[in-house]
């Protein structure tokens, strides 16, 4: 229970199904440290307004201290990422790495038959293979799949999603039928530990060593600025490259061993084929063939046809029937078949 309206609706719709539910939430950081640098989200208002759903729904609460593996999974992750090169995406190791497995682990040991949480995803056992689907949440608009590609059979045959089959209206609706105090709270719309437009400031406070000055450079070779930090840079970045230039350049590559960034023209960004690391296939059966599927390089990118083809140590190649814009190392790559999530990995 985080201490937002689907987390505290899905408590709700475990309580009205005749469960026996416990809520917990996850402290992520020191509340009493008032300099964290966090932003609005995990934050003790939001534990508080956990407890206060709980006591409505009249079910125990707990806060579980989850600080020092958060720090290890996610925001390490997250300053070594962006260090290198890299855009990561927190809210995948968040998920797969924090919730579905300790939190998962300390929900067995309470015997526990299943963690249940506010993610707009269903789950369905498919009945030819056996295999538990992940699939796509009714409401679109605010479907999360993407974030949980990295999820096992394991651990999808102890998840619940009660909010996977509502649309965000009706789960607002339910919220206010049941009284639930979180009805109306808005959602958190930045990275829980990072303010909006801050990650710079973040990576810079919560990393000992700092990345040296670095050159700008066209594709040519030729020199068209310096910048303080590679950390600063994403592919297909636009704006803030403190450049001149007679058209709108782009980010397009960014070399962390030798702190040089490349920029050029929109064009310049299109790119057909890439490879992917740390493959999660969700079948217990991976494909022994290339496959055809539907693929998202970003959560709000059009997921477009790609052949997928799996290579030795668990990495993929990935090639579009038509050129993607911004194929950007770190992100996510997902695959689909209709509303399914056949699985997905890591971008080189």
């Amino acid at each position: 229970m985080s201490g937002g309206v689907d987390s505290s609706v899905a408590a709700a719709l475990m309580v009205d199904a005749g469960h026996d539910v416990v809520g917990f939430s996850m402290q992520l950081y020191d509340q009493r440290d008032a300099d964290t640098g966090f932003g609005s989200c995990c934050s003790i208002d939001d534990l508080h307004d956990a407890k206060r759903a709980a006591s409505v729904l009249e079910i125990p609460h707990y806060v579980i201290n989850f600080q020092e593996q958060f720090k290890n999974l996610v925001t390490l992750n997250f300053v070594s990422e962006y260090t290198s090169g890299r855009t990561p995406i927190p809210c995948v190791h968040c998920n797969s790495e924090l919730k579905f497995t300790h939190l998962l682990d300390r929900a067995v040991t309470l015997k526990a038959k299943a963690v249940a949480t506010g993610h707009y995803v269903r789950v369905e056992k498919d009945p030819n293979t056996g295999d538990f689907l992940l699939k796509c949440g009714l409401d679109l608009e605010k479907d999360q799949s993407y974030f949980l590609f990295g999820l096992n059979q394991e651990q999808l045959s102890q998840a619940i999603f009660p909010v996977g089959n509502y649309q965000k209206t009706s789960v607002r609706s339910y919220a206010r039928e049941r009284g639930l105090p979180v009805a109306d709270k808005p959602d958190s719309q930045e990275l829980c530990f990072v303010e909006t437009g801050q990650h710079i400031q973040f990576i810079e406070k919560h990393t000992e060593v700092q990345n040296g000055a670095g050159l700008i450079q066209s594709l040519d070779g030729e020199t068209l600025g310096k910048h303080s930090g590679i950390h600063r840079f994403t592919i297909g970045q636009r704006r803030g490259l403190g450049i001149q230039s007679g058209e709108p350049l782009y980010v397009l590559e960014i070399n962390a061993a030798t702190r040089v960034i490349t920029v050029g023209p929109r064009r310049a960004l299109e790119r057909t084929c890439f490879t992917a690391s740390n493959v999660n296939w969700i079948a217990s059966t991976p494909p022994t063939s290339p496959i055809t599927a539907a693929t998202r390089i970003r959560h709000r990118h059009a997921a477009s046809s790609a052949t997928v083809q799996r290579l030795e140590g668990n990495r993929a190649e990935v090639c579009f029937n038509e050129p993607q814009l911004a194929v950007t190392p770190g992100q996510a790559v997902v695959w689909y078949e209709n509303d399914v999530i056949l699985g997905g990995g890591w971008i080189d």
